[in-house]
């Protein structure tokens, strides 16, 4: 009794010194916290503090660590794993440290820690400029960033952990750390694409570089009866294409609306879509390979950078199974393989996505970031999501043989944010010979593992 009675004078305490909430079940708060992108994901920890200033994440940090409670961070995005709850523990919200700061002389971007894209966006085309972002606008900035952060501007200007030049920590016993070229490197090099388990990341300053407000970018739909042709066209213009060019592969469903010509709506569609991050007219003659094939809808042209980020955005309410392989390449076989098992995808949302990387990917090595596979020229991505629990095991085992069609032309590793819950050997494939370093960083940082936000990297070094 008298534990319970320090405990219930614990929270109270707690919620007196928060600028922002303590929330436990029933509450409105609690329970839109605790439903994620992902509703296979079911946690329910015992409180969901909700974080408006930093101190209050030391706050937080100090509450959990006197109680021994387990603790997870719910920042801006999709946590396919979901990472970002924890059962009969403290869930430290910081989706309201959400402000974004746009420095135009030194082209800097101070963001929140619970930001999303969709907020760095705006906020830096007002002055034309950005920095890399996911391709949808609900992710969150902060995990995009430290799992690596592939985006449409990733060929010209890096992935978004390449553009990561500053962030600020609160660590497990509540200080309150820089991380910069100047100050605490190793921590930086680790938030580089290491993830988020060396702390609670309130602040990140990322680059920006001129681009928009207006850029040349949309899509293409082929009918799937296509889609072998058009997946070896696209390998042929993107394994040549300038670093301003960067365009994705999508198998997905069309939608059932008039924006879809009337032969494709509701069908199987290949999507070929992306931007040209320079001029116009060099974007129309970078796309001519890709319209040379006549798709039957083409909504390339001049579009609005920030709207553009918008346009796939994936919709939330969905079970989700994510995997991911980098490859050398795509050699006929593959594609005939990818094509032949692709048929099995479901009608919905569900789809297969080829990320094109090269450009400015791989000039990114070793001691700038932990992530392995940069010389990858294509990432495959096959993504279901469904609603039906009936369907988990039928979908995941589509998602894995997606997965294992091109696993003989594959580079070894896998880039962690197109990885749901894939355990830590898949994981520990995004680092290669980086994942020692990153455990002695880990080590160092969270020498208790107190941020079990990781399924590879662990103080104990077990990965």
């Amino acid at each position: 009794m008298t534990e319970i009675t320090a405990t219930a004078a614990s929270v109270d305490e707690l919620r007196f010194r928060l600028q922002g909430g303590l929330h436990g079940p029933g509450d409105d708060y609690y329970e839109d916290s605790c439903t994620l992108f992902n509703t296979m994901i079911e946690r329910r920890p015992r409180v969901v503090a909700e974080c408006v200033t930093v101190d209050d994440v030391v706050a937080v940090l100090a509450f959990a660590g006197e109680h021994g409670l387990p603790i997870a961070v719910r920042a801006g995005g999709h946590s396919v794993a979901g990472r970002s709850l924890c059962d009969d523990g403290v869930v430290v919200d910081v989706r309201r440290i959400a402000d974004v700061d746009i420095d135009v002389g030194r082209r800097l971007a101070r963001v929140g820690g619970g930001a999303i894209s969709s907020d760095v966006d705006r906020a830096a085309q007002v002055h034309g400029l950005a920095t890399t972002g996911g391709r949808v606008s609900t992710t969150g900035t902060a995990g995009l960033t430290l799992g690596g952060g592939s985006g449409w501007l990733e060929r010209k200007y890096g992935l978004a952990c390449d553009n990561l030049v500053g962030a600020e920590m609160v660590t497990w016993d509540g200080r309150i750390v820089r991380a910069s070229e100047d100050e605490n490197r190793d921590l930086l090099w680790a938030l580089r694409g290491g993830g988020g388990g060396f702390g609670v990341v309130t602040t990140l300053e990322l680059a920006l570089h001129p681009v928009g407000p207006e850029v040349f970018a949309g899509e293409t739909l082929f009918p799937a009866s296509r889609a072998g042709e058009v997946l070896r066209a696209f390998r042929d213009v993107m394994n040549k294409a300038p670093d301003e060019l960067s365009l994705a592969y999508a198998l997905a469903t069309a939608p059932d609306d008039d924006t879809v010509p009337a032969n494709l709506r509701g069908s199987a569609v290949v999507d070929v879509l992306g931007m040209w991050a320079g001029s116009m007219a060099d974007g129309e003659q970078a796309l001519a390979p890709i319209r040379a094939l006549h798709p039957d809808a083409d909504s390339f042209g001049p579009t609005a950078y920030a709207d553009f980020q918008c346009s796939v955005d994936d919709p939330p309410g969905y079970r989700n199974y994510w995997t991911a392989e980098n490859v050398v390449d795509l050699p006929d076989e593959a594609i005939d393989e990818l094509v032949h098992r692709a048929t099995d995808l479901p009608a919905g949302p569900s789809q297969l996505f080829i990320v094109a990387w090269g450009g400015a990917v791989p000039r990114f090595g070793h001691e700038h970031s932990p992530l392995a596979g940069r010389e990858s020229r294509f990432v495959v991505h096959p993504l279901m999501m469904w609603q039906d629990p009936a369907d988990d095991e039928s979908n995941r085992a589509i998602a894995r043989a997606l997965r294992q069609a091109v696993q003989p032309w594959s580079t070894g590793a896998a880039y962690p944010n197109f990885l749901g819950e894939e355990g830590h050997t898949r994981m520990r494939s995004a680092y290669g010979t980086s994942a020692p370093r990153l455990a002695a960083v880990k080590r160092r940082w969270d020498p208790h593992d107190v941020f079990r936000t990781h399924q590879a990297i662990s103080a104990s070094g077990s990965l």
